[in-house]
Order: C-alpha cells, then sequence, then structure tokens
C-alpha cells in the first residue's frame, strides 16, 4: 500500500482482501478494460485507488447477480465518478433487496398454506404487480358485488384502499398477497356482497345509503363532528356554549337531507340515537358477517399502508373516558344534543 498526493493506493492482494475477488479475476477485469489501474509501481505493480476498489465491488455484485461481461461493462459505461459508481451500486442492492423481500414474502405464504408450484406462480404475480394493476383488482373486486347495492355504497365501503409502499416491509408484502388472494377469490366476493346486501337492506341500511345522507356523512357531517371531537378532547363539557352551538347546527344540517322538522321531538331521538351509539356500533363491529369479509378488508389494508384499523381508533372515541354521566362519546353528545333543547 503506498500513498500519492494524498489519494490511497492499493496493492492488488489489497484490492483482493477488500472486494472479496481473487488476484486473477481482478487482473482479468483490468485486462478487459473494466478498471485500469490507477498507477503502477517502479516494478511494475498495478496500483487501485479507492474509486477503483468502487468499481471493482460493483462488478463482484453484478457477477453475484450473474450478470455477463457485455451487461458488467454496459453498467459501467457513463459511471466515471465515483459517486456514479455508489448510486449505480446502491440501485442494483436495493433491486436485489426489493426481490428478495418478494420472494420471502411468497415462501412464507407457501409455508402457510402448502401451496405447490402452480401457486408459487400466482403469488409471485400477486406481489410484482404495478400500483396500477392493484388499483384495478380492488376495483373489480369492489364492482363484482355492487349488483343489488344502492348507489355509491361500493365507493364509500372502498374509500379506504391499499398502497404497498414501494420498499414495503416484508409483513406489508405479506399482508398485500393476503389480501389481493381474497379479492380474487369467489367465495370471499360472495360473502362480502352477502354481508352488504344484508347490512344495507335493512330500513336502517336504505335510510343510510341515500346519496344525500352519504354526502352529509363526508361533508358537512364529518365536519361538524370533526369539532365536536374536537372539542371533547379538549376536555369541554357537553353544556359548553361553544358544543351546545355546534350540536344545534349538527342537528340542524342531520335533518336537512331528509327536510326533517327541526323540533323538541327530533333532538330528542337524535339524542337518544347517540346515547345508544356504543352498544349498537361493537354490536356491528362484532357482526361475524363484517369481521369475516369488510373487516377483514380494513385489517389487511390497514398493515398494507402502516395504519391502525379503523375500528381501534373509533372504538376508542366510543369508549373514551369522563364522568359516570357522560363517559364516551355517545352520551357525551347526546348530552350536548338535549342543551339545545332546553335552549329550544
Amino acid at each position: 500500500m503506498t500513498d500519492t498526493d494524498d489519494n490511497t493506493l492499493l496493492l492488488i492482494g489489497d484490492v483482493a482482501r477488500r472486494t472479496g475477488l481473487s488476484v486473477s479475476a481482478i487482473r482479468y477485469y483490468s485486462d478487459e478494460g473494466l478498471v485500469a489501474p490507477t498507477a503502477e509501481t517502479d516494478a511494475g505493480h498495478r496500483l487501485y485507488d479507492l474509486d477503483a476498489v468502487a468499481r471493482f465491488e460493483y462488478v463482484r455484485t453484478l457477477r453475484d447477480l450473474d450478470a455477463g461481461l457485455a451487461r458488467i461493462r454496459e453498467s459501467l459505461e457513463g459511471t466515471s465518478s465515483l459517486s456514479d459508481i455508489l448510486a449505480a451500486h446502491l440501485e442494483v442492492l436495493e433491486g436485489r433487496a426489493a426481490l428478495l423481500q418478494e420472494q420471502r414474502a411468497v415462501l412464507r405464504a407457501l409455508i402457510r398454506n402448502r401451496g405447490e408450484l402452480e401457486r408459487a406462480r400466482v403469488l409471485r404475480r400477486l406481489a410484482t404487480m404495478s400500483d396500477t394493476d392493484r388499483q384495478r383488482l380492488i376495483d373489480d373486486f369492489w364492482e363484482s358485488i355492487a349488483a343489488g347495492l344502492p348507489n355509491g355504497i361500493p365507493d364509500h365501503a372502498s374509500a379506504l384502499r391499499p398502497h404497498l409502499p414501494v420498499d414495503p416491509t416484508a409483513e406489508q408484502l405479506d399482508a398485500w398477497i393476503t389480501l389481493s388472494e381474497l379479492l380474487e377469490n369467489e367465495q370471499f366476493r360472495a360473502q362480502t356482497r352477502e354481508y352488504m346486501l344484508e347490512t344495507y337492506g335493512s330500513d336502517v341500511g336504505r335510510e343510510m345509503s341515500k346519496p344525500e345522507v352519504q354526502d352529509f356523512i363526508t361533508s358537512t357531517g364529518g365536519d361538524l363532528m370533526a369539532k365536536l371531537m374536537a372539542a371533547r378532547e379538549a376536555g369541554l363539557p357537553s353544556g359548553d356554549p361553544a358544543v351546545t352551538a355546534l350540536a344545534d347546527e349538527f342537528v340542524r344540517q342531520t335533518a336537512a337531507p331528509s327536510g326533517a322538522t327541526v323540533d323538541d321531538d327530533l333532538r330528542t331521538r337524535l339524542a337518544d340515537r347517540y346515547r345508544d351509539i356504543a352498544p349498537l356500533t361493537e354490536e356491528a363491529l362484532d357482526h361475524d358477517g363484517y369481521r369475516a369479509t369488510h373487516s377483514h378488508y380494513l385489517e389487511l389494508t390497514a398493515l398494507i399502508n402502516g395504519q391502525p384499523h379503523p375500528d381501534a381508533a373509533l372504538t376508542e372515541v366510543l369508549d373514551g373516558s369522563g364522568s359516570d354521566e357522560e363517559q364516551g362519546v355517545g352520551p357525551w353528545l347526546a348530552a350536548a344534543i338535549m342543551g339545545t333543547v332546553e335552549r329550544g
């Protein structure tokens, strides 16, 4: 090893130890013009600087991936600086890491389901789908169960969509494979459609599925509810004038889609509804059909997106904490609505 102009120069044996290549391989790649020596000693021994070492390490990675000499030469063209080499090397390694993650997820799924060769091909296809293909699979799933459902319901049900990250974890990739298998499974499609038809075939379901009601939930109603929840989280009691004003506006906006008269009877009925919202929601979340279909879809989607299950946040809000009289968001909101009755 020697030093010239503050640049470290290595003998061929030192390069071999650093890169894991044999001395003969280093001579071969040099003779082929892939990595030229930086200098020579007076005795004619080749010397290589750190840029050359980086090129040799890149060559070794490509050879480990079974790249031929022509492919290696092509990859090295135009990569004259150290930063170019490092960037190209990183790109190859990241691609290799992504492939290994895909293969690990496929093997996991095969072990879990005792799959065979044909199943391995299917799982590999699912793992390597483009984002466009993934979204098309989701669209096809919800379109397949839309028949007989009120207009717009599949759109609302599929609002939370999986978006596999560019660099997913093994768990996210495994969740995507599981979800995509379900989306292509005819039995799962039939079960989901049966649950949706049962849910939106009831009187309450038909009322909730009306476009004007859904629009209210996702627009004005959602905004007002968010403001009410923010007030509650800030510790404001249900009788606070600001809370009561929000509750009054919430009642009026709730009545608007159906044209209902805003009176004390409506306020009382709404208060009763929200007072019972926790047990009703708990019953809905524990429904066997929901847990086996839409909840399972949401669970896997949340895992893929790196988010908690939406039901977890809903349950936390509904359970809440506070006085015995106003424990949970339902009783708190009911008390706020009843406060508007006292004003009316």
